[in-house]
């Protein structure tokens, strides 16, 4: 795995946690029980605390960073799918950061709030909780409220991949 202090600054990683071996996590940053980084992800605590919460997941090839004023902030049961880059901002518990959007600095994503594939949350945008924001810049749907029976189960199946990996992942090279 490539995790790494920088000076005083150590991850803090729950024992059940999954850290891919081609997952980068680095510095100040905290990884809560059950929680599943994949490959190619990268959590940089440089200047800044990133902290995930309990059975969240960061899929592949997504970015977290944060700046020394903005820390991010994930709670609980999120879902950070593949490609996303989030900056200094917090995401509520059970919410969903669809792939390749992007959450920058002084956003705030409630709980259960779903940003959708390909967004842009510009800073300081707030996302109600259970409300969703589609485009570029993101606008929120008025008309759609997430039903949180449908984000159910997401985080367990992470949580199961990620245990899974931790027992029977093998390079072959």
């Amino acid at each position: 795995m490539a995790i790494y202090a920088l000076g005083d600054l150590e991850p803090d990683i729950a024992d059940d946690a999954f850290v891919h071996p081609d997952a980068v996590v680095i510095g100040n940053v905290s990884l809560g029980q059950g929680v599943s980084v994949w490959p190619n992800a990268v959590l940089r605590g440089d200047y800044g605390r990133i902290e995930v919460g309990a059975m969240s997941n960061i899929q592949d090839g997504s970015i977290i960073h944060c700046t020394a004023t903005e820390p991010t902030i994930f709670g609980e049961h999120c879902i950070v799918g593949h490609g996303v880059h989030v900056e200094g901002a917090k995401i509520g518990d059970g919410a969903l950061i669809s792939s390749g959007s992007i959450v920058l600095n002084n956003s705030v994503i409630e709980a259960g709030a779903v940003v959708a594939a390909g967004c842009l949350i510009p800073p300081r945008f707030h996302l109600p909780a259970r409300k969703m924001a589609m485009g570029m810049p993101a606008k929120i749907r008025p008309d759609f409220d997430v039903d949180p029976e449908m984000m159910a189960g997401n985080t367990q199946k992470y949580f199961e991949n990620g245990q899974r990996y931790l027992a029977e992942l093998r390079r072959l090279d």
